[in-house]
């Protein structure tokens, strides 16, 4: 790396906190800025040795700086952020993180996992099962995974593992993350309509998926799941394709799945029984991204069948994804990422199977602009079906003037209006009262967000954890 010293402004984010880890690793001295700083990404950085300043100002920027990473967040323009407008007048070298991350990638064998939902837990499930096996991949996964020190990693061998985001790489750069990767290799998970603040039509969206496609070698690999709108980009690439799928017997594909607090199943690669494999994910969905992430690594034969079960076995997930929040609790409480109407849907589905018998509590904040927006209401008649007592919390209200914002009656009598029983909450003290009149015994509640929803994400645990 050429860099010695380089500069984050918005180094809180994930995605820029993950970056400045790999540069770290590489021996760049870092320093960075942002409004505000919360666990897990600032325990990270400050074990990292990485400085950070609380708030934006022009001061922040060391004079010896020679590159300048700015993160894509709504309040870092140069109109409104001094700190933003000094590094542009620099005359120092401006990135994004997706820059960065072309940068370190640039001569490595790159597996992107890309999709409307599904990438954090693949790119995850890859890298542990990478590392189960004796490997030591370069890693760059888009949520915090239980079982890392990191969410990335520079790593020893040839092989790195990115989460692939489809997300514009910049204020100043349209072009999705994902593109900017090198990909040799795809896993691609789904292709539903979503960011629709930024992909206002699914065309729209659909583009630079096929522009990902397009670009990986003819000798690469892309795998692909049997949703319809992944399938149909399959047709944009001249690699080899493998398709996977949850039951399809002409693909990669599970049988005798027994769903249970570890769930088992025969992974098939067509009629050839592979290997038996038990998770403790929940959910179908997991389940097929479990065959998704064995196809990938079986067919470029980085793990034998008995590594990748072993490493399936051990994987211990991906926080904010059906994670169990409660440690006492006889009333279990998870949490799904709740961020677009399928991870909804299949968090709510992933609770009922593994719960049947028991009455279904969701605590639901909508805080994406798609949960927001008054084009997808639709969604709200049929994404809460099975839950027995749903609570919706009021709506976000970052970038509301930007788009046709529901209001929060809008959204409840929509629910109640496809005959569900649900309950208005506007504040946390409120939300647990609503709570303790409505739990009872054998219940399960599914905490289903993308946002910190006033920190009941962390208060509704604790609660049920000192109740029952």
């Amino acid at each position: 790396m050429q860099w010695k010293k380089a500069h984050f402004i918005g180094i809180a984010g994930k995605g820029m906190s993950a970056t400045a880890l790999l540069l770290k690793q590489q021996g760049v001295e870092i320093s960075g800025s942002d409004e505000e700083f919360y666990p897990p990404v600032s325990d990270y950085l400050s074990a990292a040795q990485i400085p950070f300043s609380s708030g934006y100002r022009k001061e922040n920027i060391p004079a010896d700086v020679d590159v300048i990473v700015i993160g894509k967040n709504a309040k870092l323009v140069r109109e409104s952020n001094d700190e933003v407008r000094a590094a542009f007048e620099s005359g120092k070298k401006i990135m994004s993180f997706a820059d960065v991350l072309s940068e370190v990638t640039e001569r490595t064998d790159n597996i992107v996992v890309a999709g409307s939902y599904g990438k954090s837990t693949c790119t995850a499930l890859l890298a542990h099962c990478l590392i189960s096996a004796g490997k030591d991949p370069g890693y760059f996964i888009g949520e915090v995974t239980k079982g890392f020190e990191t969410y990335a990693h520079q790593g020893n061998d040839t092989m790195f593992v990115l989460e692939g985001d489809e997300y514009p790489s910049a204020n100043w750069d349209t072009t999705s993350k994902f593109l900017r990767y090198h990909a040799r290799s795809v896993l691609l998970t789904s292709a539903t309509h979503d960011h629709i603040n930024i992909f206002k039509t699914h065309e729209d969206y659909l583009q630079p998926f096929q522009q990902l496609l397009t670009s990986i070698p003819a000798d690469g690999l892309l795998v692909v799941s049997a949703e319809p709108f992944a399938r149909k980009l399959a047709e944009h690439t001249t690699a080899r394709t493998v398709h996977y799928a949850l039951s399809d017997p002409g693909a990669w594909h599970a049988t005798n799945i027994s769903y249970g607090k570890t769930t088992t199943f025969m992974l098939m690669n067509g009629a050839a029984p592979v290997v038996t494999i038990s998770t403790t994910l929940l959910g179908a969905h997991n389940v097929e991204n479990i065959i998704g992430v064995g196809c990938l690594l079986l067919e470029k034969k980085l793990a034998t069948p008995e590594e990748y079960a072993e490493g399936i076995r051990t994987f211990q997930g991906v926080r904010r994804r059906m994670e169990l929040l409660t440690a006492h609790s006889s009333i279990p409480a998870y949490e799904g990422f709740g961020s677009s109407y399928e991870k909804a849907l299949s968090a709510i589905k992933a609770m009922k199977l593994h719960f049947p018998q028991n009455r279904l509590i969701v605590v639901f904040e909508p805080h994406t602009f798609s949960w927001r927006n008054r084009e997808k209401i639709e969604w709200y008649d049929t994404v809460f079906a099975g839950s027995d007592e749903v609570l919706i919390y009021h709506p976000a209200e970052q970038g509301s003037t930007t788009h046709a914002q529901l209001s929060h009656d809008e959204i409840i009598n929509r629910v109640r209006a496809a005959g569900l029983s649900v309950q208005k909450v506007t504040t946390p003290a409120e939300t647990l009262d609503a709570l303790s009149h409505t739990i009872r015994d054998g219940d399960v509640v599914l905490i289903l967000t993308s946002g910190g929803m006033d920190g009941l994400v962390a208060d509704i645990p604790q609660w049920l954890d000192r109740t029952f």
